[in-house]
């Protein structure tokens, strides 16, 4: 079987991911922004779901989260395996991170690399906000 590349159909940061018993997904807290009232600061769970169609064969796929200065990586996701038997089949992917401690505020970059080929990029702004009260230092918002 020849490999056919596949395409990237979503890319998706949230709070959590369940998965009913039919095989659907639900995404809960989709976000790409992150507020908070202190840095550093520190994601709980961050889930990173990703879905591959139009392809056929076995690849391999990994998540960079960048820092501000772009190069330098804050998290280096695991190399997950993305199978599509055929050209109609999709692959979903769920990958958590935990504890992701941004240091400063400012654009981090999500990059999403299959077969080490970089298939897509995009912001995820950390926002500090200005502290209340009742809220508590170093926690995100969300």
């Amino acid at each position: 079987m020849e490999n056919v590349h596949p395409d990237l159909q979503s890319s998706l940061l949230c709070d959590d991911v369940r998965q009913e018993r039919n095989g659907k997904f639900i995404l809960i807290g989709l976000f790409d922004a992150i507020a908070t009232h202190a840095m550093p600061a520190r994601y709980p769970r961050l889930f990173m779901v990703t879905r591959w169609c139009s392809g056929e064969g076995t690849f391999t796929q990994q998540t960079h989260l960048l820092k501000p200065d772009q190069s330098s990586l804050l998290v280096k996701g695991k190399q997950i395996p993305v199978k599509l038997p055929s050209p109609e089949a999709t692959a979903t992917n769920v990958e958590v991170f935990v504890n992701v401690a941004f240091e400063i505020a400012g654009t981090y970059w999500v990059e999403i690399l299959l077969d080490g080929d970089l298939k897509i990029r995009y912001p995820l702004r950390v926002n500090l906000i200005p502290s209340t009260p009742n809220t508590s230092p170093g926690q995100p918002t969300g």
